[in-house]
């Protein structure tokens, strides 16, 4: 069982042959957990950054995952985490389980994770509340959720995104954001992409 590296995550990525939009989502989502993980390490702060890196590349593929796949059936992010560890990932797993923005719709659940998860967790999480097709804000992410997903079925239950719910989440949001922040020494409007998804999905082509 090891943690994959850039290329390696690369090959398990380009594996389930993704749209565009997803390739592109997790290479933002890559980049900004790349750049966070980068300026968490310079403050002294213990980070993985083959955990987090990698995770962040593959949160997302159970959307690329044929339709006769069992593991569809699971909630977004465990049916990821299932696939991974089927192969010898399931390092990769509280990372990319904890990512859907769905997860903040339970506040005690968002209390407990946040006090007792792990820095590359933290990170994965917030990396992709700020990056949807490209680094954005959370204002801008916030409005594509609303856009795109006006009824939300969470654990057999729908929920819409009404003025309630989504102030409940940005709240839970601002607090990881913090979090995440300072442990990274920057403020949310200094956020950037580290560049490295390009080159290892280069290489993983070479390899396949």
């Amino acid at each position: 069982m090891t943690v994959p590296g850039r290329i390696e995550a690369a090959f398990l990525l380009r594996s389930l042959d993704p749209p565009d939009w997803l390739v592109r989502h997790s290479r933002a989502v890559a980049e900004v957990a790349a750049f966070l993980v980068a300026r968490t390490a310079l403050r002294g702060v213990p980070v993985d950054r083959r955990l987090a890196e990698s995770a962040a590349l593959l949160h997302d593929l159970d959307k690329a995952l044929p339709s006769p796949d069992p593991l569809r059936d699971l909630p977004h992010g465990q049916g990821s985490a299932a696939w991974l560890s089927q192969r010898g990932h399931p390092e990769l797993g509280p990372p990319v389980v904890a990512h859907p923005v769905t997860r903040l719709l339970d506040g005690a659940w968002f209390d407990t994770w946040l006090a007792r998860s792990r820095t590359e967790e933290r990170i994965v999480a917030y990396a992709d509340k700020r990056a949807g097709q490209r680094l954005e804000s959370l204002d801008a992410r916030f409005a594509s959720w609303r856009r795109r997903y006006p009824r939300l079925d969470v654990e057999g239950r729908t929920v819409g995104w009404d003025d309630a719910v989504v102030e409940d989440v940005r709240r839970r949001v601002d607090r990881l954001e913090a979090r995440v922040c300072e442990a990274a020494g920057v403020r949310p409007d200094e956020i950037r992409r580290l560049p490295w998804t390009a080159a290892a999905l280069r290489a993983a082509r070479r390899e396949r």
